[in-house]
């Protein structure tokens, strides 16, 4: 029986002492969308990669009309070619075919160009946010930082823990953002962080 009460009690001390510690992490969430559409390389990024995705698909609807144009002539002219001819026009039309598969994966395959493009120019910037939130959750002592546009199920969040202008403000030390108080949001409307970009007033730090 004795035994059993200094268990107990030893399990309340460790449940107030765990309790206690929650209590002491701080935590805070970044808008990742956000950071992006304030970074003008990453807009330069996206624009060059879309436009090299049009021009390889304007090439592909190319050699895809062409196929489609060879097909068609194949089947009005095959009435009227002998075994031979047949033999060749089906050949080139299944050598195009090959062509086209061939160039849509040299683009847009697992292994693509567009693939290591995108690779080649969005990474670094991921990487460069990545390496802020860490340096800002160091300086600030944060537990945990959650990202609002990563899909995580976030049923509410309140504006004051939202470190995403403190994370750009530190990005800014090794590339170009936008100003702090010119910084805006996908609705179009100005964040409401007050307009200072060497600090000002910065977000309260959240406890659980």
């Amino acid at each position: 029986m004795k035994t059993k009460t200094l268990l107990l009690a030893f399990l309340m001390i460790l449940g107030v002492i765990t309790v206690k510690a929650q209590g002491n992490q701080k935590y805070a969430y970044v808008d990742t969308e956000y950071i992006l559409q304030n970074i003008p390389e990453y807009g330069d990024a996206q624009e060059e990669i879309n436009q090299m995705s049009v021009n390889w698909q304007k090439e592909l609807k190319g050699l895809r009309d062409k196929l489609d144009q060879m097909k068609r002539d194949y089947q009005t002219e095959s009435v009227l070619l002998s075994d031979d001819m047949k033999n060749k026009k089906e050949a080139a039309i299944a050598a195009k075919e090959q062509e086209l598969t061939a160039l849509q994966l040299q683009y847009f395959g697992p292994d693509g160009e567009l693939f290591s493009k995108r690779a080649e120019l969005i990474q670094p910037i991921q990487e460069k946010i990545y390496n802020a939130i860490n340096q800002v959750a160091m300086v600030k002592n944060y537990s945990f930082v959650f990202d609002k546009a990563a899909g995580t199920t976030i049923l509410y969040c309140n504006d004051k823990f939202d470190i995403s202008d403190d994370v750009l403000d530190e990005i800014g030390n090794v590339m170009q953002t936008v100003r702090r108080q010119d910084r805006k949001r996908s609705s179009g409307t100005t964040n409401s962080t007050p307009k200072n970009n060497s600090g000002g007033d910065k977000p309260k730090d959240g406890k659980k």
